[in-house]
């Protein structure tokens, strides 16, 4: 039986915004318009509580909004206040189920798109002391959440390894991706689109989609391809690189970053820490295969013939990989490479199924 034929008792979202971003904001909004498609609306609407809510968002019309207000805080402090005021505001608005995108521990269900501590040992960086009280109460919301949902393997891996989380308390759902957004094209379609980005029909392309490029590898991809030989051109698309180059292209921000998908012959990251990497699926489901490092979180979802992995970190087994794609050019993938339902009903639905249990007698079936 779907979760959404269940009588419900008060659905609530934490999320740092109510806006278009990337991580947990842009899932906390497919959270809302999976709700809404699952019948959540008029008196039952989830209550959403955010530090700032976009009213030009459509998803805002969907919630009960509650802007909880730290913009008069120091930034330090920010967390740890609103950790605070929303124990209230969800008593207040009598929410049952709190489902928290990001570190509250008051959630029934804590999603966990990415660890502090993971971040920390990825990157080699030293404890701060703001580090220490972000830590402390993502401690706090895995011991207290009765579920805790992992958006990957790796993600399960840190919650048991540096947080001490029990296996049984831990769910993987990898997260949704919007298939009428991100689907394959016609080869015309296709031919025209790199064309209109400028992409020879000789060339090469690898796409490296980004606004963070040292956390996201481009450093280590120029150190490995500069002097290779290998006949291939970086596209960067995001945040525009600090020089460019005859192979290191900057093609600009690409709003529909699915027609760039569509028309590169491969995306192409190295980051030190990707809890997920939702790129990676969005790419695929494009019909653009991957060269990621193993590192990445979605790489476990994507089958063999639509990625080519290397060792993290390691500049010649990234050549090495992208020589292998080279060779081996597909000549399509399809969203069948995906080994799981992208859709965000399924999502949803599977996350309903779990806050039954989490919420105990508070949801009657």
């Amino acid at each position: 039986m779907c979760a959404a034929n269940k009588a419900w008792a008060n659905l609530g979202i934490s999320a740092n915004a109510l806006k278009q971003s990337g991580g947990l904001e842009r899932y906390a909004l497919d959270l809302v318009r999976g709700l809404n498609a699952a019948g959540f609306t008029g008196e039952r609407k989830p209550a959403f509580f955010a530090r700032k809510i976009d009213t030009s968002q459509p998803e805002s019309a969907m919630v009960a909004a509650h802007r909880i207000n730290v913009s008069l805080l120091p930034s330090k402090l920010r967390d740890t206040y609103f950790n605070w005021a929303l124990k209230r505001a969800r008593k207040n608005a009598r929410v049952d189920v709190l489902i928290g995108c990001n570190r509250v521990e008051s959630s029934e269900i804590a999603i966990c798109g990415g660890t502090h501590i993971g971040f920390l040992t990825a990157s080699g960086r030293q404890e701060r002391p703001s580090d220490g009280r972000q830590i402390k109460i993502e401690r706090l919301q895995y011991r207290q959440a009765k579920i805790i949902v992992a958006h990957s393997e790796m993600m399960r891996d840190e919650l048991r390894t540096f947080y001490a989380v029990p296996d049984s308390k831990i769910r993987v759902l990898y997260p949704p991706v919007d298939g009428a957004r991100f689907s394959a094209v016609s080869a015309e379609q296709r031919a025209a689109l790199r064309k209109q980005f400028g992409f020879a029909d000789n060339e090469n392309i690898l796409l490296f989609p980004s606004s963070s490029h040292e956390r996201k590898g481009l450093p280590l991809i120029e150190a490995a391809l500069r002097d290779s030989g290998l006949p291939v051109v970086i596209a960067v698309a995001g945040r525009p690189p600090a020089q460019t180059s005859d192979r290191l292209r900057y093609i600009g921000y690409a709003k529909n970053i699915e027609d760039v998908y569509r028309a590169a012959d491969f995306t192409i990251l190295a980051s030190t820490y990707e809890p997920f990497g939702l790129v990676g699926i969005e790419s695929v489901m494009c019909g653009t295969p991957v060269i990621f490092p193993t590192s990445i979180g979605c790489v476990s979802a994507i089958a063999d013939n639509a990625k080519f992995t290397f060792q993290p970190g390691n500049a010649d087994d990234l050549r090495r990989a992208v020589q292998r794609a080279l060779d081996a050019k597909p000549a399509s993938v399809s969203a069948e490479s995906i080994l799981y339902d992208t859709s965000i009903a399924a999502h949803v639905d599977a996350l309903l199924e779990l806050a039954v249990s989490a919420a105990g007698s508070a949801v009657q079936a």
